[in-house]
């Protein structure tokens, strides 16, 4: 007989935001990803997803970080010039 689960763990809240390279001279995803994380602030749990031209960041939402500040944030980032010739993915 096994186990049941009455108490379900909650689910933290996520924010999830896409970088693309737009430039082909630009540093593909496994160097970009690492250049963003010391970029954004080191208390954040991020768990990233790296593709040679596409960047997933999955950020864990608690505390006074919510996904506007996310977004800003790593808007922010994105003007660095080591990161230069990527974007955030246009939503639709």
């Amino acid at each position: 007989m096994t186990a049941r689960r009455t108490a379900r763990t909650p689910r933290a809240a996520v924010a999830d935001v896409v970088v693309v390279r737009r430039d082909r001279k630009a540093p593909t995803g496994w160097t970009t990803v690492v250049r963003l994380l010391g970029l954004l602030p080191g208390h954040w749990a991020c768990h990233p997803e790296v593709g040679q031209d596409r960047v997933v960041l999955r950020f864990e939402l608690a505390g006074a970080a919510d996904a506007s500040a996310v977004r800003r944030a790593v808007s922010r980032v994105l003007a660095d010039a080591a990161l230069r010739g990527w974007a955030e993915e246009t939503r639709a």
